[in-house]
């Protein structure tokens, strides 16, 4: 099976994949926007078909996320994420300079003990890094839950 690689994808490509793996769907232009503000976009495709995508955020400087990684799960095996994620390591290591570091976040949807660490990260916990918590700022997030027929709306 020859998988390709791109640094490009839709905002429909996203949606397709958020829902193979069970997510919500996102409006495509707050797609859009995420997607024009990232750093890097890393997407698998079979025969032309989005089959992976993963994401960075990078300030420029010190600090990068990895917040999206998504592989439909019928291609997990594929070592897809695996490549995607390298993808995304190797272009910030490209841009390191003598002296630099980079701490590079990822969400770990999908957690299988020891993948990630086979690629180098580490767990976090409280006393090493802080308490990890976050907020969800949304205006009518079931809106786009009825748009898209989720959560019983």
């Amino acid at each position: 099976m020859e998988i390709t690689y791109k640094n490009t994808i839709s905002a429909e490509e996203v949606n397709f994949l958020r829902a193979s793996v069970g997510f919500r769907q996102i409006l495509p232009e707050q797609i859009k926007n995420g997607l024009d503000g990232s750093a890097l976009i890393a997407a698998a495709y079979y025969q032309q078909q989005i089959v992976g995508m993963a994401r960075l955020i990078w300030d420029g400087g010190y600090v990068a996320l990895i917040p999206d990684i998504l592989v439909m799960p019928e291609y997990d095996s594929q070592e897809i994420q695996e490549k995607l994620i390298t993808q995304i390591l190797d272009f910030l290591r490209s841009k390191l300079k003598p002296g630099f570091g980079i701490q590079v976040d990822i969400k770990a949807w999908n957690y299988r003990e020891g993948f990630y660490e086979s690629l180098g990260f580490q767990l976090s916990t409280p006393e090493r890094r802080g308490t990890p918590m976050y907020i969800c700022l949304t205006d009518q997030i079931e809106l786009t839950d009825k748009k898209y027929g989720q959560c019983g709306y």
